[in-house]
């Protein structure tokens, strides 16, 4: 019992795991060697290697964070560029103003904390670049006002080779907000949204903690939904679209007419077409796609030419394998749009998946869950 008390206590004392990839490590590690390198030796060049070398401590320790922590806050462009520019401007009024003291030093730190905070720019090494500003060495104290100019230099040509290194890499950098996805072009929410954790729940979590959290709002709702996905996926107990699909697929060819299309659609009660071609899969036709040559055939007065599905038809169709989980069909069938998802193995049509077959799956599903719910209760005495 001991034993394991003290190995409880030891585990607590241990760091907690970085979530990067071994394979992050590296690029972290050499985006950092670049992104110093090259402004280090601009900088030289533009200033003189005394002034560049005095430099590069802030610039180092930003470099971890735009490389390395590159989708949090503090890493982002505008907190790295505006806290260099503040911070010194900050250290540069303090020396003028006070001389260069360990208690001014400090004193520009704490005010250009509170600078950084108010501008949304709070960045870590720019409390370094306010203290160096302050503490600076003759080389530096020779450039008066003009430090702040290699100072920008060297947070210019960082931020520059993080967005060119990131991007080449595969990481997006700088992290923006997201795009809403609004098919439909309302004011209302996904329908994933509507239910579970919605933005005003983040909104009032965050409040409620009262801490500055290093992760941005939209990872962290990122987080939560990834978290929501796999909750989902256990939940669902490895369900398949084989599971809820229909075999029985109705189906047009390119050469079937309008009339042909609209008569299966309406004797069988169905919103959506495959279309086939030699048993493949060359599209798709629903309802809307058939209703603008209609209405052009009634109103016109001419000769009424047969519209064929070759003509109509998406060619862009989205499909998934019989062993495509549950889960992963809810978002397409939901906040895309799709009202049908054709199921294909080795290339042929085996199935579709319609909203009414996924709405059936999820309440089988849902009945199971009860049932096994309360085969767990206790009977009562």
């Amino acid at each position: 019992m001991s034993a394991s008390r003290s190995e409880s206590r030891l585990q607590r004392l241990l760091p907690a795991p970085l979530n990067i990839p071994p394979k992050q490590w590296l690029r972290a590690g050499v985006g950092a060697l670049l992104g110093l390198f090259l402004a280090g030796w601009l900088t030289s060049m533009a200033y003189g290697s005394g002034i560049a070398l005095h430099l590069l401590g802030p610039l180092a320790a930003s470099a971890v964070l735009v490389f390395a922590v590159h989708s949090g806050p503090l890493a982002q462009p505008w907190p790295v560029l505006g806290s260099y520019g503040l911070a010194c401007l900050v250290g540069l009024a303090m020396r003028q103003g006070f001389g260069p003291e360990l208690w001014v030093a400090g004193a520009a730190l704490g005010i250009a904390i509170l600078v950084m905070c108010l501008l949304r720019c709070l960045h870590p090494p720019g409390g370094g670049v306010a203290v160096s500003a302050v503490l600076a060495d003759p080389g530096l104290t020779a450039l008066g006002d003009h430090l702040i100019e290699p100072v920008l230099l060297n947070a210019l040509i960082l931020v520059a080779v993080a967005v060119v290194y990131n991007r080449l890499t595969g990481v997006r950098y700088p992290k923006g907000a997201a795009p809403r996805k609004d098919l439909h072009h309302t004011h209302d929410p996904l329908p994933s949204e509507r239910v579970g954790v919605s933005a005003a729940d983040l909104d009032y979590a965050l409040e409620e903690i009262g801490e500055f959290v290093d992760v941005t709002r939209d990872e962290l709702e990122r987080i939560i939904l990834a978290t929501e996905q796999h909750a989902l996926q256990r939940s669902l107990g490895g369900i398949t679209a084989a599971s809820v699909m229909s075999r029985d697929v109705q189906f047009a060819s390119p050469d079937t007419t309008l009339e042909q299309a609209w008569k299966m659609l309406d004797s069988h009660h169905l919103k959506t077409l495959p279309v086939l071609q030699q048993g493949q899969l060359v599209g798709i036709v629903s309802l809307s796609d058939l209703v603008g040559p209609a209405m052009r055939r009634r109103r016109s007065v001419f000769g009424r030419k047969k519209v064929r599905m070759a003509e109509v038809m998406s060619k862009r169709v989205i499909s998934v394998s019989s062993q495509h989980p549950l889960e992963r069909l809810l978002p397409l069938l939901c906040e895309q749009g799709l009202h049908c998802l054709p199921v294909l193995d080795g290339g042929q049509l085996v199935g579709v998946i319609t909203q009414t077959d996924l709405i059936a799956g999820l309440k089988r599903q849902l009945l199971s869950a009860a049932e096994r719910v309360s085969d767990q209760r206790v009977p009562a005495l």
